[in-house]
């Protein structure tokens, strides 16, 4: 071949491969699919340029094969070799096990920094020619090639996560607003009785819920409750719960009647998987009288003259047994002022540095210590507290409080 046919032959090597590299790069701003990129990937190599044989591993939790052409029958179901991974250079293959070394010759890594995100095998279908093969002559090429389109197609799995996490953002918003929307907006502040809430959902929704339903000008049932698990799962049967009681109390202030019916549901809805915790109580203040039942839930802490009583009696917790075995309604009468703190786990499970966890004796002393105070200054105290008490650690679950002052005394 004359020195003019070279010069020729080059120039037409140069422009196709330029030609290629503006085709590739023209399909990934008009958004080519991961088939197309890969479809023009392989005419480039296999009929324009004459790689004779190819196949192309690329990392998506695990290493799978994204193209290969030109290999035998009895070789094409090829898998990814471990061996591979101790290569970073473009290098001819050393190594004797598995198929890979009998089907190819060459390597070309792809790197991210120093992560492997894909290798490249290449060889020719006639081995035996005596010219330079096409896979070793286009070497820098093809890896400049193959950098192009796994970032083009790593980017386009990037911008379709991006886009499902979006989704799941949004939907995870408009589900916290409907929580939100469950929790009473209105409580009682008066000199008589006042009640205050606050709630620190663990992830953007989850499974902790309480209620304060007013019957009438005395009467008042309310509830803290925690469903196991955390998340969407945990908020959605919550929601149902709150539901229910709902439509409980519009036909029955029984709270033995309440639970039992709650339990039921809880069964039906939750399948045995998930159960559910629950403090219930009616306060009267005529009468003045705290009835409740304590379904397995943290009891809550009742200061009353200068002591204090953890209201922990009632059953077992909801959706263990689709037959509660024993329900115990205990009544608790006052006769003088009187706060009482409602709270779930996520309290006092809250850990420090040095992995201790919150006592029910610092939050009795947190109570003590502001029982002048207003309901909404304890909550907001306590958990001021936990979040000193926590440090640098992350709260282990949702936290909700809800606490009653009840001076309203009739003699």
């Amino acid at each position: 071949m004359s020195d003019q046919s070279k010069i020729s032959q080059q120039k037409h090597i140069q422009d196709l491969k330029l030609n290629a590299l503006l085709e590739v790069t023209k399909a990934i701003n008009n958004n080519f699919s991961t088939g197309q990129l890969l479809d023009l990937f392989q005419d480039i190599l296999e009929n324009r340029l004459g790689v004779g044989k190819l196949v192309l591993f690329s990392f998506d939790t695990e290493w799978k094969c994204l193209l290969k052409y030109g290999i035998k029958k009895e070789a094409a179901n090829i898998q990814f070799e471990n061996e591979l991974l101790s290569i970073s250079e473009i290098e001819t293959i050393n190594f004797s096990k598995g198929e890979l070394s009998k089907q190819f010759e060459i390597v070309i890594p792809v790197f991210h920094k120093k992560t492997p995100m894909a290798y490249v095998l290449l060889s020719d279908v006639n081995e035996e020619k005596l010219e330079l093969s096409a896979a070793i002559k286009h070497l820098p090429f093809v890896q400049t090639l193959t950098n192009i389109i796994i970032v083009a197609i790593e980017n386009k799995k990037l911008f379709k996560e991006n886009i499902q996490r979006a989704q799941i953002k949004k939907e995870l918003e408009l589900a916290q607003s409907m929580q939100q929307m469950l929790f009473p907006k209105d409580l009682p502040n008066s000199d008589g009785l006042l009640v205050a809430a606050r709630y620190l959902p663990h992830q953007q929704v989850g499974g902790d819920y309480y209620d304060f339903i007013k019957l009438n000008n005395h009467e008042f049932v309310f509830c803290v409750a925690d469903v196991s698990g955390k998340g969407v799962a945990a908020a959605l049967l919550m929601s149902n719960i709150q539901a229910t009681l709902q439509s409980l109390i519009t036909f029955t202030h029984n709270l033995k009647d309440i639970v039992i019916e709650l339990n039921k549901r809880v069964i039906t809805n939750a399948k045995n998987e998930k159960f559910v915790s629950l403090f219930l109580a009616k306060l009267n203040t005529k009468s003045q009288q705290l009835t409740y039942i304590n379904a397995g839930h943290n009891p809550p802490i009742l200061f009353y003259e200068n002591k204090f009583c953890e209201l922990s009696n009632g059953c077992p917790l909801l959706g263990i047994a689709e037959v509660l075995p024993v329900i115990n309604v205990e009544i608790f009468n006052y006769t003088s002022e009187f706060t009482l703190v409602c709270y779930t786990d996520g309290l006092t499970d809250t850990m420090n540095m040095e992995n201790d966890t919150i006592s029910i004796e610092a939050v009795e002393d947190l109570i003590a210590k502001n029982n002048k105070a207003t309901p909404e200054f304890l909550n907001k105290t306590i958990l001021f507290f936990a979040e000193e008490f926590k440090g640098e650690n992350e709260f282990p679950d949702d936290i909700a409080l809800l606490t009653l002052k009840v001076s309203d005394l009739h003699f």
